[in-house]
């Protein structure tokens, strides 16, 4: 048998067939999984942001609110508003704390163990002398002496700092307060 015989054997080349675009293979897979979870974790974090982005612009309308029951209110007697403000005002931060701290006991700190926690849980920087006894002990005095703006300032910043913060320095300030709610 010469060459040609030989070859005239062999059958012609077969081509693999096409790949099929289903099903895709196993890292394509992979690669939709791992997109599916960072899109269900974006959408997530967006609207957890929204959230907390609406729960401050209420509470700070709530301060707005108290600021503004002060500022046109027709009673004479000046010391009376400052501290209804002043119990206004503290009752819209002891519900934004409660709101932003739901593990801890906020609800039941009082007096050095209220400012202790506010000061540790927010920004405090604008917190002066007198609208730290203020917030200590508004509901249990007789007279009032706070400037009212600069407490409308103090609880402004600090309502905007709880929402600022990122989820690790929540977490940590969540267990600051649970063991400072632990000493009171």
């Amino acid at each position: 048998m010469d060459s040609e015989e030989l070859l005239a054997q062999l059958a012609d080349i077969h081509l693999p067939e096409a790949v099929p675009f289903w099903p895709p293979a196993p890292g394509w897979w992979v690669l939709a999984v791992i997109l599916l979870v960072l899109l269900i974790v974006g959408i997530r974090k967006i609207n957890q942001q929204r959230r907390f982005q609406k729960i401050r612009e209420f509470a700070l309308n709530e301060l707005e609110n108290c600021y503004i029951s002060f500022a046109e209110s027709e009673q004479s007697d000046l010391n009376e508003l400052k501290l209804r403000y002043a119990n206004q005002f503290n009752s819209v931060l002891r519900r934004v704390a409660i709101y932003h701290y739901p593990n801890s006991n906020v609800a039941s700190l009082s007096g050095q163990s209220w400012l202790d926690f506010i000061t540790q849980s927010g920004d405090a920087s604008l917190m002066n002398e007198d609208i730290a006894i203020s917030l200590k002990e508004s509901r249990f005095q007789l007279s009032c002496d706070v400037d009212v703006e600069k407490m409308h300032e103090f609880g402004r910043a600090w309502v905007a700092s709880l929402y600022q913060q990122d989820d690790a320095d929540t977490a940590e300030s969540v267990s600051a307060t649970e063991e400072l709610g632990s000493n009171a």
